[in-house]
């Protein structure tokens, strides 16, 4: 018997990339400035950086910290707010870890487009959260992510703890 995964909260990122013109600049100022935080998926804004979910996540839960400052290297920050952006990794985590139990994380910075950066000039930091099995054949072999919560609950819980 054939079994399918469907995967629905992909479809505006496959149909985007052949159907809609690229977002132009850079995709992080632009959430800022819209000042529409539920609809961009920010979570909170601090002095000097803001929290917002990664609109195709790779598990639930999947965050970005984020300096306001459009800056794609880390020698650029200034101290405090590289200072900062590590502040709000560590709040994020201990959010994370209250609201939906991972069994570990994944943190990383992806500096430059050769190391992965989907958004080179603008650097942030990943947090994935992670739980035992999760890391199971379906991203190896049939290409594709399982979410277990939609973004908007996503939204919803951490949204509270932010």
């Amino acid at each position: 018997m054939s079994k399918s995964v469907w995967a629905p909260w992909r479809e505006d990122y496959i149909l985007g990339l052949s159907n809609k013109k690229k977002e132009k600049g850079c995709l992080f100022c632009n959430a800022l400035k819209r000042n529409r935080d539920r609809a961009n998926l920010i979570l909170c804004r601090n002095e000097n950086t803001f929290v917002i979910m990664n609109r195709f996540p790779y598990t639930s839960g999947h965050l970005m910290i984020v300096p306001y400052k459009h800056v794609g290297t880390l020698e650029k920050l200034s101290d405090k707010i590289a200072c900062e952006l590590m502040l709000e990794t560590r709040r994020a985590v201990k959010i994370l870890k209250q609201a939906f139990k991972p069994d570990g994380l994944n943190i990383g910075i992806n500096l430059g487009r050769p190391a992965g950066a989907g958004v080179p000039g603008h650097l942030h930091i990943h947090i994935v959260p992670r739980w035992t099995g999760d890391n199971s054949f379906m991203p190896v072999v049939g290409e594709t992510r399982v979410i277990s919560v939609s973004l908007e609950t996503t939204y919803k819980i951490l949204s509270k703890l932010f």
